[in-house]
């Protein structure tokens, strides 16, 4: 939800036409808007055509037009758009063109940019309620108020008067003010009533500054409603946010909670510490951990429902830090950890390669990359397609990510002397046909691994090493012995996650000969007629950039790299030999993906690590 950040962050845009005169606007008498008013303006200016509006006429008692504010009436016609036919009337739309109609600047509220325990301040609910407006924005000069009722102004000299600050107002589209005003008020209420249960003390967090002061700390219960209610609150947003993460993070007097969108973090909120602590024990309950343990790290699970019926699971992990308990939520969606090659972002040829990898009968296919890019979803992904009613596949997972119906799936359990390789060795005595190794860390689980390939097992694992040729160094570094990597190994990718460019803001542009050059170099292909850039609209927050897809680095075990894999192999000479066996390194995979107006440059440079090796001619990008 909002973020506090300063009133400049939620400054409206300016619509082109001149503002009207304040003094004349005022002393027009107020009344509400009408679906009569609207339709009789919009067909003036040529964007509704008549025989439309006379229909809408026609069945507006049918349509309750008597609750329903009239823009979000018309918003429903999905009337097309004439200045752009590929795009509708929307509620959006429609509340900026009437911004410009009546001279008042257009706002899209973004809650990310509101603080609102702030503007909450300014008015009460009921107040807000009965005029339909909304605060989002206030400081110590003014305070910029939302409303989707331009002509109604009784509560503007009532309100100036009792704050002493300028008002501002700005429009708004009536959905966002009304869901807003019920959201804000919520929160902010709720936050204040668990702040006031526990007064001006501190919880019982390990607070390194304040453990003096923890004697006389009362505690917040976990199952006050007010705590129940930030917590579903939290969950809830993260999910119509489409969060990948959650992040609590407790500090000296607030706790900041930041959601991962698509890869980067975004201040949500500010919560009192106190609270914080009674909402991560409110977590910790959910996911089946120790509520009373706060001094060493733990790792519980979530499995929930959203506001549409889904199901959606939660890994939780906590981390004691000088001021309380870091809790991270990484959020499992099954539409998506599960999902086709394609849509992963395989091309034809890194989807073929990687078949032919892990349609092995036995042997190792190993994936790597840093934490975070996606290794996860693509063995699912791998796993699910290969799993059949008649393939029996196990996997060993620390933890299990996902709950997958048609896996058998283990969790490492070090407490009980559970740990990869000996999960291994207890799969090795299921009868399994494919077996997934959550990581290979050390040369037990490796040795493990290597003796079930040996015996006829396909084994999927992760590794964490920053191109694919480094795999055989890193196996090499754990003390495998090179026969058995010869033996074994069929194929290792590496992969990163890149964002990818909002379709509704675009922007085509020429990219220079040097920065294509500087992205590829030393390899060489002639650069694309085109590329595209990140602009920013409200479907993409702004950022420009819509969900995230992979760029993939597949090396195939060859005849002719066997020979290289020595006890002082040089990573050099491996490379370059995979490079000649059809290998396409990361900046490569990503420039294909540049070229077909994916992503952007920025994005690759940011993930990829620089080329270097033999030079590739005529690539075709």
């Amino acid at each position: 939800m909002p973020a506090n950040k300063p009133a400049a962050e939620s400054e409206p845009r300016k619509q082109t036409p001149p503002p009207a005169d304040p003094v004349k606007v005022h002393k027009q008498p107020d009344k509400k808007l009408t679906l009569d008013q609207l339709l009789a303006d919009l067909v003036a200016e040529k964007l509704v055509p008549p025989d439309a509006s006379e229909k809408l006429v026609a069945l507006r008692r049918s349509l309750r037009s008597s609750e329903l504010h009239p823009l979000i009436l018309l918003a429903d016609q999905k009337w097309k758009d004439p200045r752009n036919p590929k795009k509708l009337l929307s509620l959006e739309v429609l509340t900026e063109w009437l911004a410009g109609k009546v001279g008042l600047p257009y706002l899209h509220i973004d809650p990310f940019k509101i603080n609102f325990a702030a503007v909450t301040k300014v008015m009460s609910n009921a107040y807000a309620e009965r005029f339909k407006i909304l605060p989002v924005s206030v400081n110590s000069t003014e305070v910029v108020i939302a409303t989707c009722e331009p002509y109604v102004r009784e509560w503007e000299a009532e309100l100036a008067r009792s704050l002493r600050l300028e008002i501002k107002r700005v429009v708004a589209n009536p959905q966002d003010i009304n869901g807003f005003l019920v959201e804000f008020y919520n929160l902010a209420r709720s936050v204040k009533s668990a702040s006031q249960l526990h007064g001006a003390g501190l919880s019982d967090i390990t607070n390194f500054e304040q453990l003096a002061q923890l004697g006389s700390s009362g505690k917040l219960d976990a199952n006050d409603q007010h705590i129940v209610r930030l917590v579903d609150w939290l969950l809830q947003y993260a999910f119509d946010e489409g969060a990948s993460d959650i992040h609590v993070e407790p500090r000296r007097d607030v706790a900041n909670v930041r959601f991962r969108i698509d890869g980067v973090l975004h201040q949500v909120y500010q919560i009192p510490t106190p609270v914080v602590a009674a909402m991560t024990s409110r977590i910790k309950i959910l996911g089946r951990m120790d509520v009373v343990e706060k001094r060493r790290p733990q790792d519980g699970r979530i499995k929930t429902r959203t506001g549409d019926g889904g199901e959606i699971e939660l890994r939780l992990s906590t981390m004691p830090t000088a001021f309380g308990e870091k809790l991270v939520m990484r959020i499992f969606n099954p539409d998506v950890i599960v999902r086709d090659f394609k849509e992963l972002g395989f091309s034809d040829e890194d989807r073929d390669r990687w078949q032919k990898a892990v349609t092995h009968p036995h042997g190792i296919v190993l994936v790597t990359g840093p934490t975070g890019s996606g290794k996860t979803t693509t063995l699912y992904s791998t796993l699910k397609q290969l799993a059949s009613p008649n393939v029996n596949v196990c996997t060993i997972e620390d933890p299990i990510e996902m709950v997958e119906p048609t896996f058998n799936q283990m969790q490492v359990q070090p407490g009980i002397g559970l740990d990869f390789s000996s999960g291994i060795r207890t799969l090795m005595r299921q009868d399994p046909d494919i077996v997934m190794v959550g990581e290979i860390r050390d040369l037990e689980t490796a040795d493990m691994a290597i003796q079930a390939a040996l015996t006829g097992h396909l084994v999927l694992s992760t590794l964490h090493t920053n191109d694919s040729p480094s795999a055989v160094t890193r196996l090499l570094d754990l003390g495998v012995p090179p026969y058995l990597i010869h033996s074994t190994i069929l194929g290792v990718m590496a992969q990163r996650l890149v964002r990818t460019l909002c379709p509704h803001c675009r922007e085509a542009a020429e990219i220079e000969v040097e920065t294509w050059n500087m992205l590829i170099a030393p390899w060489q292909s002639e650069k694309p007629q085109q590329m595209y850039l990140a602009k920013g609209c409200l479907e993409c927050r702004m950022t420009g950039y819509s969900g995230r897809i992979g760029i993939y680095e597949i090396l195939l075990m060859s005849p002719a790299q066997r020979p290289l894999i020595t006890a002082d192999a040089d990573f050099t000479l491996i490379r370059d030999q995979a490079y000649r066996d059809g290998m396409k390194p990361l900046r490569i995979s990503g420039a294909m993906k540049i070229a077909a107006g994916v992503t952007t440059v920025d994005e690759i440079l940011k993930v990829a690590p620089p080329l270097s090796g033999d030079r590739r001619k005529n690539l075709q990008a």
